[in-house]
């Protein structure tokens, strides 16, 4: 039998990220993959543990033993003083994102219903009139920034229909997400970063409850409506905790999608082979969606807490340790794909982890590839020879949460005979 292990160095023997790792993370999860399953670093968060394997990172994600609730602990850590951020800590965990049984199934209940099929349905036209509006505006365009024009408003103009909160300002919106994901995001959050976050969580929460005190003179059908009314029927136990979700959905609701969409065109123009194939069947598209996610992840990676201890691949892993799922290079990984570095849009069964898996399995998984789908139809048949404008992707400082700062196109013609 062999030694159980007790945090060994990580297998790189080098800093796992730096500038080369958020051009392209994929060359340094191929190293720590075939080194090995497991992985202690310290570069993260003070020390976590890194999984790099499909079967693993999906069994983890699974598996109660490894619990959400406890990954926003190191919220506080990112201040000197102590209690520093503690309003910002009280929002931060009661966000479903960072709960468990039983209080994680009580509030997905009560988001669920806006995002079922049938919603989504209803809200399939609703998303394709934004996209076309957006679009609008780069009539006789010859070079825009994808991500400024399309890849950043579409998505807050649509989580802002569902809440019921089609007047926000989205320029605030965005920026408060980007204080939010900088910080989540960060291995090693500074105490800006965290100021920052805080700064910005507080501004949602404001505005939330300025939203809420009116949809309570006049309700409307929005999602905030329904929230309120469930707070009314003591289905959420507190006003904090009501916050907590409607900053949530802001702030998740736009993050992965706008990344989906700035990540997946980059990557079908970079092979225009690829986009070529969607030119030719439009009905690719859905398939064309779960690939890209699989290819090139929104979300790199996502936390877990080790709730009891246990041995894993020899190694000893202790009650409150810190374990990171690695999804993107559990997207990459050989034992689960063929051909695994390649993207491919016909690909028969992508099965990407993107989205989680189990119980805490993305709430707006559906959303965010309808939202990819209507984008690309809506490109195919109105910018059907778009092309890089820049050889070189701009690719934000942002390990976990991996998206395009810029992707400017050029609007081509179609080539001559």
């Amino acid at each position: 039998m062999s030694a159980v292990l007790d945090r060994p160095p990580c297998a790189l023997g080098r800093p796992i990220v730096d500038d080369a790792f958020l051009a392209d993370p994929y060359p340094s999860y191929r190293a720590l993959r075939e080194a090995g399953p497991l992985h202690w670093s310290e570069e993260f968060f003070g020390g976590a543990w890194l999984l790099t394997h499909h079967a693993d990172v999906e069994a983890v994600l699974r598996d109660p033993r490894f619990a959400a609730q406890r990954t926003g602990g190191w919220v506080n850590d990112a201040a000197a003083e102590r209690g520093e951020l503690a309003g910002f800590q009280q929002l931060f965990a009661r966000a479903l994102l960072f709960l468990d049984a039983p209080d994680h199934g009580r509030l997905r209940a009560l988001l669920q219903p806006a995002f079922r099929p049938e919603a989504l349905a209803r809200l399939r036209p609703v998303i394709e009139r934004l996209a076309d509006d957006l679009l609008d505006r780069l009539e006789g365009v010859a070079e825009f920034d994808f991500i400024a024009e399309i890849a950043r408003p579409l998505p807050v103009r649509v989580i802002s229909q569902i809440l019921g909160i089609a007047g926000a300002d989205r320029a605030e919106v965005m920026a408060w997400s980007d204080d939010l994901a900088a910080f989540i995001g960060a291995p090693r959050p500074s105490r800006e970063q965290a100021r920052r976050a805080q700064a910005s969580l507080l501004a949602m929460t404001r505005y939330f409850q300025a939203q809420l005190a009116a949809r309570r003179a006049a309700p409307d059908g929005g999602l905030l409506s329904s929230l309120l009314q469930a707070r009314e029927r003591g289905e959420l136990r507190d006003d904090a905790e009501l916050l907590a979700q409607c900053a949530m959905l802001l702030f998740a609701g736009h993050e992965t999608t706008r990344n989906l969409l700035g990540n997946g065109l980059q990557a079908l123009l970079s092979q225009p082979g690829q986009w070529a194939l969607l030119r030719q069947d439009p009905n690719l598209v859905p398939g064309a969606v779960r690939e890209l996610l699989r290819y090139d992840s929104p979300v790199q990676y996502t936390g877990r807490r080790v709730t009891t201890d246990l041995v894993l691949h020899g190694q000893r892993l202790r009650r409150g340790d810190l374990v990171l799922a690695l999804i993107g290079a559990a997207n990459r990984d050989p034992a689960r794909h063929a051909r695994p570095e390649e993207l491919d849009i016909t690909r028969p069964d992508p099965g990407a982890l993107s989205f989680g898996s189990g119980v805490h399995v993305c709430l707006g998984a559906a959303l965010t590839r309808l939202e990819a789908e209507v984008v690309l139809r809506r490109l195919l048949a109105r910018q059907p020879h778009l092309q890089l404008a820049s050889a070189t992707p701009q690719w934000c400082a942002n390990p976990a949460y991996r998206g395009l700062a810029a992707l400017p196109l050029r609007s081509a013609v179609a080539p001559a005979d």
